[in-house]
C-alpha cells in the first residue's frame, strides 16, 4: 500500500455476509452448549470483584450500600448483555465487539475496539493472578509453606502517600502469579472443552462455598453494620451517592464476564440459540450472588475493615469458623484460577480475529494441528501477561479495566443501533426486549440507549478519578493509558494499514467457502 489512506479507507466495513462465511470457516471445533456457556460466564464474573474488589468499594466509597452498587452495575451490564445477546445470535462468531465494530462502524473504530479489549482483558488477567497469588500464598502457609516476599510480591509496589500512591521498585518478582498464568496457559493448548471441563468443576466449587457463607453469614449478622446504609459523603467519591456510583464503577470490570461468553460464539454448537442463554443466564446468577454476599460481609463487619486485599477472609475471621475459612481460601485459589483461565482464553480469541483480518501479525491466527487451538498467540499473550502480574501492583490496573469494559459497552449498544437501522430485516434470533422509535432512518432502541447510558455512568467517574489523581501529583494511571493508546496508534498505522486483508480484497475464507462480499 504506497500513499496516504483515501479518507473513507479507515471507515472500512465488513459486510454480514462477510462475516457469516466466517463463522462458517474459522476452523475452530463447536464443541459448547448452553450450560457451558453460562458456566463459562460465572466462572470469569465470580472471581476478583467477590474476593479483593468488593471490600475495597465498601472500605473506600460506598459503605453497606455497595449492594446498591452492585444493583446498579448489573442494571448498567443487563442492557449491555441484552445487547451482547442480540449481536451474538446474529453473528456468531470470534473477535466479540471488534467483530461487531468491523461490522458497524468501520476499521478503524474496530481497531481501537479491538485494542481496549486487549487492555481490558490483559490487564484483568494480571490483576486477577496477583489477587490469585495473594490468596495462595495464604493457603500454601496453612500446611507450613512459606514462600518469600520476593517471589510473591510485584517488582513495583504501592504505597500510600500524602500525595496520593507513590510507586516503588522492590526488586521481586510475583512468581506465584506468574506460575499462575503459565498453569491456564498449558490448559487452553489443549483446547476449549478440555478447559470447560476443568472449569465447570471450579465453577461448582467456589459457587457451593459462597453459598455456604452466605448460609453460615447470615445467622452473624449484626444490623447495626448497616448503619448508616449509606455514609455521609466525606470528599470527592468517598461515600454518599457518588461513592455509591464510583464503587459502581470500580466493581464494574467484574461483570467482564458475560463479555467472555461472546467471545466463545465460534466454538459453541448452537450460538444463535446458546450464547444469548450463557450471556443472560451468568449474569443473573452472579449478580444474586454478588448481593448476598455483600450484604453479608457488611452485616458482619464494620465496612471500614473491608479494605484488605482478602475482604471475605476477614468476615469468616468475625465468625470464629476455621473450617469455613479454609474452604473459602480453597474456594478463591480455584474461583480466581478460572478466571484468569476465561480471561486469558478471551483475549486469545480476539487476538486471533484480529490477525485473522490483518490486523496483527499471523502468528496469532495459527491454529494447532492436532489441538486446532491459536496455539502460538496464546502463549505470546500469556507471557505478556505474566510478564505484567509479575512486575505490576494491583493498585494501578482495576480501573483501567473498568474502563475498557464501559468502552466495550457502549460500541455493543451502538451497534445494535446501527445494525437495526441499516439491516432492519436481517435475521436475528434473537432481539432486545421493549422495542424503539424510528427517527427518520435510524432505529434508536431502548435497550440501547439505556445501555449507553449505564456505560457512561459506570465509565466517566473512573475518568474523573483519572483526571483527578494525574492533577493531584499522581500521573501513573493517566501516563499508563495515554501511553497504551499511542503504541496502539502507531501498531495500527505502522502494520494493520497496511496489512488489512478486507481493505486489499484478500481471500480470508477457504477454498470451496462461499466468496466474500466486496468491501462496503
Amino acid at each position: 500500500m504506497t500513499g496516504s489512506p483515501k479518507p473513507h479507507r479507515l471507515f472500512i466495513r465488513k459486510s454480514v455476509d462477510h462475516i457469516h462465511a466466517e463463522a462458517a470457516s474459522h476452523g475452530m471445533k463447536r464443541t459448547l452448549g448452553p450450560l457451558n456457556l453460562v458456566f463459562l460466564g460465572i466462572g470469569c464474573i465470580i472471581g476478583a470483584g467477590i474476593y479483593v474488589m468488593i471490600g475495597n468499594a465498601a472500605a473506600n466509597f460506598a459503605g453497606p450500600a455497595v449492594i446498591l452498587s452492585f444493583i446498579i452495575a448489573g442494571i448498567a451490564c443487563a442492557f449491555a448483555g441484552l445487547c451482547y445477546a442480540e449481536l451474538s445470535s446474529t453473528m456468531p462468531v470470534s473477535g466479540s465487539s471488534y467483530t461487531y465494530a468491523y461490522a458497524t462502524l468501520g476499521e478503524l473504530f474496530a481497531w481501537i475496539m479491538g485494542w481496549l479489549l486487549v487492555l481490558e482483558y490483559g490487564t484483568a488477567a494480571s490483576t486477577v493472578a496477583v489477587g490469585f497469588s495473594s490468596y495462595a500464598t495464604s493457603f500454601l502457609k496453612d500446611f507450613g509453606i512459606i514462600v518469600p516476599a520476593a517471589l510473591s510480591q510485584p517488582f513495583i509496589q504501592s504505597i500510600p502517600g500524602p500525595n496520593g500512591l507513590q510507586f516503588v521498585a522492590t526488586g521481586g518478582f510475583n512468581l506465584i502469579a506468574a506460575l499462575g498464568i503459565a498453569g491456564v496457559c498449558g490448559l487452553l493448548l489443549l483446547g476449549i472443552s478440555e478447559s470447560a471441563k476443568v472449569n465447570n468443576v471450579i465453577v461448582f466449587i467456589k459457587v457451593t462455598v459462597l453459598l455456604a457463607f452466605i448460609a453460615f453469614g447470615a445467622f452473624h449478622i449484626m444490623p447495626e453494620n448497616w448503619q448508616p446504609f449509606i455514609p455521609p459523603n466525606e470528599g470527592g467519591f468517598t461515600f454518599g451517592p457518588q461513592g455509591v456510583f464510583r464503587a459502581a464503577s470500580t466493581i464494574f470490570f467484574a461483570y467482564l464476564g458475560f463479555e467472555a461468553v461472546s467471545t466463545a460464539a465460534s466454538e459453541a454448537k448452537n450460538p444463535q440459540k446458546d450464547m444469548p442463554i450463557g450471556i443472560i443466564g451468568s449474569l443473573v446468577v452472579c449478580t444474586i450472588i454478588y448481593m448476598a454476599v455483600a450484604a453479608v460481609m457488611t452485616g458482619v463487619v464494620p465496612f471500614r475493615q473491608l479494605g484488605v486485599a482478602s475482604p471475605i477472609a476477614v468476615a469468616v475471621d468475625a465468625m470464629n469458623a476455621p473450617a469455613l475459612g479454609f474452604a473459602i481460601k480453597v474456594g478463591s485459589v480455584t474461583g480466581l484460577f478460572s478466571v484468569m483461565l476465561i480471561l486469558t482464553y478471551g483475549q486469545s480469541r480476539i487476538f486471533f480475529a484480529m490477525a485473522r483480518d490483518g490486523l496483527l501479525p499471523p502468528l496469532f491466527a495459527k491454529l494447532h494441528p492436532k489441538f486446532r487451538t491459536p496455539w502460538a498467540g496464546t502463549i505470546v499473550l500469556a507471557a505478556l501477561i505474566a510478564l505484567a502480574a509479575g512486575l505490576l501492583p494491583i493498585t494501578i490496573l482495576g480501573d483501567l479495566v473498568s474502563l475498557g469494559t464501559a468502552a466495550a459497552f457502549a460500541i455493543v449498544c451502538i451497534s445494535v443501533i446501527w445494525l437495526r437501522s441499516v439491516h432492519p430485516d436481517l435475521e436475528r434470533p434473537f432481539r432486545v426486549p421493549l422495542g424503539g422509535v424510528w427517527v427518520g432512518k435510524v432505529w434508536l432502541g431502548v435497550v440501547p440507549m439505556l445501555g449507553i447510558l449505564g456505560s457512561l455512568v459506570m465509565g466517566v467517574p473512573v475518568i474523573l478519578d483519572i483526571v483527578q489523581k494525574a492533577l493531584n501529583g499522581d500521573p501513573i494511571p493517566a501516563m499508563l493509558l495515554s501511553g497504551y493508546a499511542i503504541l496502539g496508534a502507531v501498531i495500527y498505522l505502522v502494520y494493520g494499514l497496511k496489512h488489512s486483508k478486507l481493505a486489499h480484497g484478500v481471500e480470508v475464507i477457504p477454498p470451496g467457502q462461499p466468496q466474500l462480499d466486496p468491501p462496503v
